[in-house]
């Protein structure tokens, strides 16, 4: 769902009250526009009611079609600094908010949005050993209140597919993977998330070369997010973003029911808490 349309809200519901008000002020439609930029009247749409997040090349495009002497681009500016999140992932986490439905494959690591304190400050000091422990908090304490997402009133329908390795690597050792894995089972008995498991056992799959983040919205079309190392990708493209939807449906068919799942899940739990403690990174 969109954010109000309130200036004051965010830098981003800013940026597109203003390209709105330029837009109509040029006496151009959305869709008028968007052939202007080389981009579609539904994107255009999508910035104006903070859907979307403005880009630099388009903004820019944007000030020279509209003649506003740069306006927009320092606008954007304000939107780049606004956000919590690194570049290549700000975008996408602030769609997760917005989006009526999130539907997530993971290949190695249990997702951001179910993770528990202890598991994600183990990822975040194995990926970034020279960070200060300061430093690692603040990271640790922005990922874990994105998790709020699934408290709300109204939350988005949230499914996610796990391959088993996401299980079974050993994240910060037995006592941090049995507190993963009993919380992840208690979200799905809280019906809170629906997750699946692809086991070993499945064999080869239609996405076991990376993560994907499928979204959904009351008003804009699907996106597609895939991610690797300290880099991310937002896919728009319909024909692209339902190719990803295909493949995240056949990995879906090849994972185990929720129940086998949910129990494959509890049973990991049991095994690291009878496990030896010892921390891996």
């Amino acid at each position: 769902m969109a954010m109000e349309h309130d200036p004051s809200h965010s830098p981003r519901v800013y940026y597109g009250t203003e390209l709105r008000r330029l837009r109509e002020l040029a006496g151009l439609s959305q869709e008028a526009l968007g052939k202007l930029v080389f981009c579609s009247g539904g994107y255009i749409g999508q910035m104006e009611v903070a859907v979307r997040k403005p880009q630099e090349e388009l903004s820019k495009r944007l000030d020279t079609v509209l003649m506003t002497d740069g306006h927009l681009l320092r606008v954007y500016e304000m939107v780049k600094r606004s956000s919590r999140y690194e570049e290549y992932f700000a975008a996408a986490a602030e769609l997760q908010e917005m989006a009526e439905a999130i539907s997530q494959f993971s290949p190695l690591l249990v997702p951001g949005l179910l993770q528990t304190p202890a598991y994600a400050r183990a990822l975040f000091e194995a990926a970034q050993p020279l960070k200060k422990a300061a430093d690692i908090e603040a990271m640790v304490a922005l990922r874990v209140g994105r998790s709020e997402i699934l408290d709300r009133p109204t939350p988005p329908l949230y499914w996610a597919v796990l391959d088993e390795a996401a299980l079974r690597r050993s994240v910060g050792g037995a006592d941090v993977m049995s507190e993963q894995m009993t919380f992840l089972a208690g979200l799905v008995r809280a019906r809170k998330a629906i997750v699946q498991v692809v086991p070993f056992s499945a064999g080869a799959h239609a996405l076991m070369d990376g993560s994907l983040c499928l979204m959904t919205f009351e008003d804009a079309p699907p996106t597609a997010y895939v991610e690797g190392s300290h880099t991310g990708t937002l896919i728009d493209d319909p024909a692209l973003v339902a190719r990803y939807s295909l493949a995240y449906d056949l990995v879906r068919a090849a994972a185990l029911s929720p129940e086998a799942s949910l129990a494959l899940i509890e049973s990991a739990a049991e095994d690291y808490a009878n496990a030896p403690s010892r921390a891996v990174a």
